[in-house]
């Protein structure tokens, strides 16, 4: 098993703000698509858009097993104006044989969008 690590480009600790839709995620086909998840799959390029705006980059942990790419993202119990809240996702997805597993890369947006992209063998 491959851990990629999730980059970044900005400070927080933890957010809590709605998505626009499809906020920095490719569009695709009704076909492809979910409430939280994008999939775009090109003769050159495999991409993967999450929303997981409520979890922080530590957090959130992409591997690879095989011809799967695993996402777990996960934060304890937290206190908030109603009371306590605790998350976890598990979300895998089938890489394409095509896909150039050790291309992978992952980037966590600042509108908590988790992009994953590789590229295509030749």
């Amino acid at each position: 098993m491959t851990d990629v690590p999730v980059a970044h480009n900005w400070t927080a600790d933890t957010w809590d703000w709605p998505l626009q839709s499809a906020d920095g995620v490719v569009r695709c086909g009704a076909a492809e698509m979910d409430d939280v998840s994008q999939v775009h799959n090109t003769k050159d390029k495999f991409e993967v858009g999450l929303d997981v705006h409520f979890f922080t980059p530590n957090e959130i942990e992409v591997k690879v097993s095989g011809h799967e790419l695993l996402i777990h993202c996960r934060h304890e119990v937290r206190n908030d104006e109603f009371g306590t809240v605790s998350r976890e996702i598990h979300r895998s997805y089938k890489l394409p044989s095509d896909v150039d597993a050790a291309s992978l890369k992952s980037n966590l947006t600042n509108r908590g969008v988790l992009v994953i992209t590789a590229n295509k063998t030749a």
